[in-house]
Order: structure tokens, then C-alpha cells, then sequence
């Protein structure tokens, strides 16, 4: 196994996943990957050498052996995580392509950006990584029906019986380390279910947090429109517009300069306040057409 491209592969994935996300891969690649490729296919390994039954019947053995394992615990859980780690390249790719677009946008829009994070969850990308979540949870809760259907159980019992052709009649068969086959086997199927566990946890906070963005966003639409169409208005001009107090210790000709300055402030407030009222009655307009 090529570890160097794995730990490419998974530090991409992590690179634009959520927390739930990195805990996922983190469970997947320790408690999954590791287990598979260190320990499980060993426990496996002589399955077929040390399957012995009560008979010198030639095919017997094989055909019982067949009709008991009908696929091996270890090719399945080696599809299985094929199929589950898949569908984090769909983001990963998702966001490549993003960059690209973004890329060539700049390049022909002198510096313009299309995208201000091509990595942030935000329209097709946020569907993207939740059909992601859809799938992972979806290949794992498959493969553990099939396991449980195949096999009817997660058990591994110590003895089986097989009457099938060539056995001249019904037969014992043992299978070699039933117990430590069967910690394995019930490990491997907890993993699962709370890898199934954290992708739905995912789920509920992505579509959560959608959710509250737009509740938030229709409320602040919702207080701005409130606040346009219920604009205050002054009831009475404040007194320190039109009165101000007198210096009694100031000549006539010093009170004449303040008048004269005071005039053009005071032509200034009128325009202001007219062309505030005559926004507002623009906007009404507008409201009542729409």
C-alpha cells in the first residue's frame, strides 16, 4: 500500500471538511483502515487452510466452506471502504473545479474573483458535501445489512453442519480462532455504525445551520422593511434651531455677524429636511407599486 498517497489523499479531504468531518476521517483511517490492514487480514488469512470437516469426501470441505462463507469478511470490508471513502473525492473535486473557475475568472477579468472561498460550503458545493454525508452513511448502513443478511448475524459460530453435494451426509465443520473472528467482526460493525452515527450528526447541523442562515437573513430583511416603513418623524423643530442664547455683554454689530452667519446653516437644515421627506415619499411610492 502506498501510504504516502493515502496520507495525500486524506489530508485533501480533511483540508474542506467540518469538525464532524475530520472526526469521521479520523475514525476511518484508525479505526478502520489500520485494524483492516494490520490485524483483520491476518485473523483471515488461514481461513480456508484450517476449515476442517468430519469427512475424507472428496469436495465436501470446499463446497461446505463455500456454502459458509459465501464472500469473505475481508473483501467485503475492503469494498466497503472503497465505497465509503469515495465520496469525499466528489468534494475534493468539487472544490478543484472551483479553483479552476476561479482561476481563469481572474485571468480574464484582470484580478477579479469569482469565488472569494472557493473551499467555503456555500450553493452547489453545500450539496455537494451533503450528498456526500447521503452516500457515506447510506454504503456503510448497506454493507452492514449485507453482512448481517449473508451471514444472519454478526455472530461466528464455533460449529456449523452442511448436508450439501458431495456429502454423503450431514457433516460438522470447524472454523479456525471463532472467538477472535468474532471480536473482530463485532469491532468492525461498531466502527461502522458510529461512523454512520457522526454522518448523520453532520447532516443535522449542515441543514441546522442552513436553516438559521436564512431565518436570521429574513429576519434582518424583515426589521429594515419594518424600519423604512415606519420611519419617526419630529413632532416640533427643537428649540436650539431657532433660538439660541444671547451674550448680553455683545455689541449690535457683533449679534448683526452672528445672524448672517447663522442664515446659511439654517438654509442648509430646511434643504436637508426637504430632501429627507421627499425620500420618503419616494419609497412609499415605490412600496405601493410593488
Amino acid at each position: 500500500m502506498n501510504w504516502s498517497a493515502l496520507e495525500s489523499l486524506i489530508s485533501g479531504v480533511n483540508k474542506y471538511s467540518t469538525v464532524f468531518g475530520r472526526i469521521w476521517l479520523s475514525m476511518v483511517f484508525i479505526f478502520r483502515v489500520l485494524v483492516f490492514v494490520v490485524a483483520a487480514q491476518r485473523v483471515w488469512g488461514d481461513d480456508n487452510k484450517d476449515f476442517v470437516c468430519n469427512t475424507i469426501q472428496p469436495g465436501c470441505t470446499n463446497v461446505c466452506y463455500d456454502h459458509i462463507f459465501p464472500i469473505s469478511h475481508i473483501r467485503l470490508w475492503a469494498l466497503q471502504l472503497i465505497f465509503v471513502t469515495c465520496p469525499s473525492l466528489m468534494v475534493v473535486g468539487h472544490v478543484k473545479l472551483r479553483e479552476k473557475k476561479d482561476m481563469q475568472y481572474t485571468a480574464s477579468h484582470m484580478g477579479a474573483h469569482l469565488y472569494a472561498h472557493p473551499g467555503k460550503k456555500r450553493g452547489g458545493l453545500w450539496w455537494t458535501y451533503l450528498a456526500s454525508l447521503i452516500f457515506k452513511a447510506g454504503f456503510d448502513a448497506g454493507f452492514l445489512y449485507i453482512l448481517y443478511y449473508v451471514y444472519e448475524g454478526y455472530d461466528m459460530p464455533r460449529l456449523s453442519k452442511c448436508s450439501l453435494q458431495p456429502c454423503p451426509n450431514m457433516v460438522d465443520c470447524y472454523i479456525s480462532r471463532p472467538t477472535e473472528k468474532r471480536i473482530f467482526t463485532i469491532f468492525m460493525v461498531v466502527s461502522s455504525a458510529l461512523c454512520i452515527l457522526m454522518c448523520i450528526c453532520k447532516i443535522v447541523y449542515l441543514i441546522g445551520k442552513q436553516i438559521q442562515k436564512r431565518i436570521k437573513k429574513k429576519y434582518n430583511a424583515d426589521r429594515i422593511l419594518f424600519a423604512e416603513s415606519h420611519e419617526m418623524t419630529r413632532l416640533a423643530v427643537p428649540r436650539s434651531e431657532f433660538r439660541s442664547r444671547v451674550d448680553p455683554t455683545a455689541s449690535t454689530q457683533n449679534l448683526s455677524n452672528a445672524k448672517k452667519e447663522k442664515a446659511p446653516i439654517r438654509e442648509k437644515i430646511m434643504h436637508d429636511r426637504a430632501m429627507k421627506l421627499f425620500e420618503k415619499e419616494m419609497w412609499k411610492s415605490i412600496h405601493q407599486s410593488q
